[in-house]
């Protein structure tokens, strides 16, 4: 009877831990900090950590990354639950009290909601600890530019908390309200970002041929890097190419300009493809700057592994549904890259679709708003995967 009692209550979170894990998040949500300068979001959730008593807190993680470890009284695996802490460059198209008082700043993606459904996790492990093992419950800096999964693995101090499994969720425009879509497999594309630099030199405007102008190049490669991809199914031909932005010299009347510079994004289903999409991207640019007698150099910015969930940990995370009464499917893969990807090479991994409605604004969008009805559905469904895990 007591055991069925503690089962019972991992799904049925107070009201008043509800209410704390509810107001973390609008805190955040009026303080984003942008990939890299999370630092007064990692304080906020250290406060808020502190309030569920756990055994270690391991603050600066690749960054300023933090992680909370609950431990159980006898040995056994360590299963690592995942958030972020960072935010977006968008300026907030939203009238809430709680809306962001950083200009040009936003939790756009919901990664205030996503540690806010940890905190609440961390809430709810104060009270309920593992029989066994450990829960490191990873709060992850710089997810938007792929770089804080890298940063945190590669940490001294991570290496103690290194995990046997690995969870995450991402809340999902487009899907019903609550929602559950899992799969094996390839679940987030790999991406790239490409930065093309060409370089002539600058004449007055009235004798633009006296200098070598970048200005037919570019042209050309605006037209012609989207073309590298195609729109279709994603499988592992998939790949795409979008140009994000384009700047040629300067902005002036008197000048014709000497160098440009652009910015392309590379995408491909599986790690297997991008290496081919980036030599034929880079021998297209060179080709083109030849013809007219430019430098050319690029580099690689915003790199993203594909993401792949293994079997165990997807049926861990429908076992898990299930057990809430969950409604759920096995979902489709995405266009959008997650850093996420990286914990698969240190063992089994898996992150679910959380849907945030089907006639939501889309993530990044800038009327974007995360339902926090799903703080309590994303923290039962990760406080059932410990359960199942560590008794």
């Amino acid at each position: 009877m007591v055991e069925s009692n503690r089962e019972s209550d991992l799904m049925e979170f107070g009201n008043d831990d509800i209410e704390a894990a509810v107001r973390l998040r609008r805190t955040l949500h009026q303080r984003p900090d942008l990939s890299g300068e999370e630092r007064e979001t990692a304080r906020t959730i250290c406060d808020f950590l502190a309030m569920a008593s756990p055994d270690q807190i391991v603050e600066g993680l690749g960054g300023h990354g933090v992680a909370s470890v609950f431990a159980g009284l006898d040995p056994g695996p360590t299963l690592l639950l995942r958030a972020e802490l960072d935010a977006l460059p968008i300026e907030e198209a939203s009238s809430l009290p709680y809306r962001s008082h950083r200009s040009g700043k936003a939790h756009l993606c919901g990664h205030d909601g996503h540690a806010a459904i940890l905190c609440l996790v961390a809430l709810h492990l104060k009270d309920h600890r593992p029989a066994r093992g450990r829960v490191v419950l990873l709060f992850q800096p710089a997810e938007e530019t792929g770089e804080g999964a890298a940063r945190v693995i590669a940490d001294p101090k991570f290496q103690p908390l290194r995990p046997d499994r690995s969870f995450a969720l991402h809340n999902m425009p487009g899907l019903p309200l609550g929602f559950g879509a899992i799969r094996a497999g390839a679940v987030n594309c790999a991406s790239r970002g490409l930065r093309i630099r060409l370089g002539g030199s600058t004449a007055h405007a009235s004798t633009p041929w006296t200098g070598r102008s970048p200005v037919a190049a570019a042209i050309d490669l605006m037209q012609a890097l989207p073309s590298l991809g195609r729109r279709g199914p994603l499988d592992e031909t998939y790949r795409f190419a979008t140009l994000t932005h384009v700047r040629i010299g300067e902005p002036t009347f008197g000048v014709s300009p000497g160098e440009a510079e652009l910015l392309v994004t590379l995408r491909t289903m599986l790690d297997a493809g991008m290496d081919d999409l980036c030599q034929q991207a880079e021998r297209m640019v060179q080709e083109r700057a030849s013809a007219e007698n430019l430098a050319a150099s690029w580099s690689y910015e915003d790199i993203f592994r594909h993401c792949l969930n293994h079997g165990d940990c997807v049926g861990a995370f429908r076992s898990a549904m299930s057990s809430i009464g969950m409604a759920q499917g096995p979902g489709e893969p995405i266009h959008a890259s997650e850093d996420f990807g990286l914990f698969g090479d240190l063992g089994p991994s898996a992150m679910m679709f959380l849907g945030a409605g089907v006639d939501r604004p889309a993530l990044h969008d800038p009327a974007y708003e995360f339902p926090e009805e799903l703080i309590p559905t994303g923290a039962g469904v990760f406080s059932r995967i410990v359960r199942d895990a560590l008794g």
